[in-house]
């Protein structure tokens, strides 16, 4: 992770700055410094290129003078609308353009929100390179440290601790998701997993004979035709109050799905090593959750199977009996996510009786056909918690859509020899009548089901996001226990 210093807002000397100006207003003391020590190349720059500081325009200065190698201006929009927010997409776009530096310099210019900006430089430096035989190599990502410029460097530090354990939340989150299948199988999440009992977390691992024992028949039906042994993990923070009932946040860990007996087409298989985003943000969650030290009870389950063909593999046609004693008439063996949520959500709400249940899943195609990759879907049976959703989900970037729910869709996942079937006639409504089907395991508990297929990865890089996991979710949920659920 990006190493992160604050320090006042001094002219640095020399090396990679980036400095952040707001739309409309009169250059800052700080730019003015800056401009005068480069003989005014950044006043000439940002007339030449026509920069006024408009939101996410930025300019490049290739040395400058005055010892730098080089200058970024980064636009921030009107200082009055600069939040937590806009500074993290500003610190993102700074350390994005500032990524072959090895060091670098980020200038608020008077701005604040000064640790929200080092969030964002963290997550804009993510890169994975695990795998490259020589990573030093990499020189599109040489970034490895950054101070933070800023009027209040104190405050600064005294907030960047809490932001420092999201980061780290969706940097796990990203990792997990960009791991190949062959090495992340489920018994190696759940190690993975483990190793969170340095923050705090109680960690618990149910294997097959204990999940047999649940009657987890949906889940282990999923997993009966891969060699990997599948896991069901219950990560607990107890950071409330010893009766409080927890918040529960339940993961789809399909850690690799080729759709089963329905096998999928061959081009773009490769992209379903991340069909586990779900379990991976509920991860990532857990750990920003105890690294933060939050002042709530939380629980956060998921369950980790592959998804594969053999001959003992789950056949269409299938009829399996879940965890709640519903029946499931399987008719498509790529409709595998459900399954696997059913036994988990009816697990997470009887044996812990949760407060509310959110659950995230790469679930459907049909959400990305209906919102494409802006947007995830958000299904609820309470407006309450719903609205909650949106709110953070707006407030962090990890926009939320909701989409509508009711009984006139019970009737498209009606089965003539079981409780249920596991998919809809045909392709309209799929994300709904998925929702639908994990709505009858949630019983009346306050529940969202979010639907992140079309979030939890870029096929293509914005500038201030990397390509690959994006880490969707842990920053929006994190926000939603902070503000709705930790004492004031």
């Amino acid at each position: 992770m990006l190493q992160i210093t604050f320090s006042p807002e001094n002219l640095p000397q020399g090396g990679a700055l980036a400095l952040l100006v707001a739309e409309g207003q009169a250059p800052s003391a700080f730019f003015k410094a800056v401009d005068d020590a480069t003989q005014g190349a950044l006043a000439r720059a940002a007339k030449a290129d026509d920069f006024s500081g408009k939101d996410g325009v930025v300019t490049t200065i290739l040395a400058p003078g005055a010892g730098f190698e080089r200058i970024v201006l980064v636009g921030v929009g009107k200082a009055d609308a600069f939040g937590p927010k806009e500074a993290e997409k500003a610190g993102s776009l700074a350390a994005s353009a500032l990524n072959r530096s090895e060091k670098a310099n980020i200038a608020l210019g008077g701005l604040p929100h000064a640790a929200h900006v080092a969030l964002g430089a963290t997550l804009g430096a993510y890169h994975f390179s695990l795998y490259r035989s020589v990573p030093a190599e990499d020189k599109k990502h040489a970034l490895a440290s950054v101070v933070v410029l800023s009027a209040d460097p104190a405050k600064a530090e005294a907030a960047w601790p809490a932001q420092a354990a999201v980061a780290r939340g969706v940097i796990l989150t990203r990792d997990l998701v960009t791991e190949p299948a062959n090495v992340l199988n489920p018994i190696e999440f759940a190690e993975r997993i483990t190793t969170l009992r340095s923050l705090g977390l109680e960690v618990e691992v149910l294997d097959r004979a204990a999940m047999e024992k649940l009657g987890f028949g949906a889940l282990l039906g999923v997993a009966q035709g891969s060699d990997n042994e599948p896991r069901t993990v219950i990560m607990r923070w107890n950071g409330g109050k010893k009766d409080d009932a927890p918040l529960a946040f339940i993961g789809k860990g399909v850690t690799f799905d080729c759709g089963g007996i329905s096998i999928k087409p061959a081009a773009g298989m490769e992209e379903m090593k991340g069909d586990m985003a779900g379990a991976a943000a509920v991860t990532g969650l857990m750990a920003a959750l105890a690294g933060r030290k939050a002042q709530v009870n939380a629980v956060g389950i998921v369950g980790l199977v592959e998804n594969m063909v053999s001959g003992n593999a789950q056949r269409p046609g299938d009829v399996v009996r879940s965890a709640s004693g519903q029946t499931i008439e399987v008719l498509n063996t790529d409709a595998e996510g459900r399954l696997v949520l059913a036994d988990v959500l009816w697990y997470a709400r009887e044996r812990f009786a949760p407060k509310l249940m959110v659950n995230l899943a790469t679930l459907t195609g049909a959400i990305v056909v209906s919102l494409g990759h802006e947007y995830a879907g958000l299904f609820s049976n309470n407006d309450e918690l719903a609205t909650a959703l949106t709110q953070a989900g707006a407030a962090t970037g990890d926009k939320l859509w909701r989409m509508p729910m009711g009984k006139e869709y019970d009737a498209l996942i009606k089965s003539d020899i079981a409780d249920m079937k596991n998919i809809g006639g045909g392709r309209a409504g799929g994300s709904i009548t998925a929702a639908q089907f994990l709505r009858r395991f949630v019983g009346e508990t306050p529940w969202a089901h979010l639907d992140i297929a079309g979030t939890a990865w870029l096929d293509k890089g914005k500038y201030g996001q990397p390509k690959g996991a994006t880490g969707f979710g842990v920053r929006l949920l994190n926000d939603f226990v902070r503000t709705q659920h930790e004492k004031a």
